[in-house]
């Protein structure tokens, strides 16, 4: 099951469609797409309402920030925490939390602040003259990360620095 504010914004197309094209070829089925107009209230009444009308669910994906806590307060109001994986996006500290705990299987961050560096010091090389940094495509990919419980310290530490926590 995916959960997700608007499944017509261009993030969450990309993201939907990356995760059917992961999925091509598996037994993993795809049972419905949730949109909740990005109402936190309802997006874990979504949640809540798949887990009782798919008792036999064993994934849950949240395509926004605010889809893993939802998702995460949904599977523990139905006792149901360790039963069905959870997989969302963003970096909320719930989220965060939910998988340091084991909770929560993962969650796919960005890297806003590699955006920016990255960003500044291509500006920088090219004002001192060097354009050599500027790949063909006119494109830098900055990758996003998976965390996982055995990478949630060191990224929540890194984290918590770069928001001067």
């Amino acid at each position: 099951m995916i959960f997700v504010g608007k499944s017509d914004a261009q993030n969450a197309k990309e993201r939907f469609g990356g995760i059917k094209d992961a999925l091509a070829g598996s037994n993993v089925q795809i049972v419905d797409v949730r949109t909740d107009d990005t109402d936190r209230v309802r997006a874990k009444a979504n949640a809540s309402d798949a887990l009782v009308r798919y008792p036999d669910l064993v994934a849950l994906v949240g395509l926004w920030a605010y889809n893993g806590p939802a998702i995460l307060s949904a599977v523990k109001d139905a006792n149901k925490v360790g039963q069905v994986k959870i997989v969302c996006f963003d970096e909320e500290d719930d989220t965060l939390k939910g998988v340091k705990d084991g909770a929560i299987y993962a969650t796919v961050v960005q890297q806003p602040y590699e955006f920016g560096y990255q960003a500044i010091h291509l500006i920088a090389r090219i004002l001192g003259g060097d354009r050599s940094a500027i790949p063909p495509t006119k494109q830098i990919f900055v990758p996003t990360l998976v965390i996982k419980k055995d990478s949630v310290e060191a990224f929540t530490t890194k984290l918590n620095q770069l928001r001067g926590r």
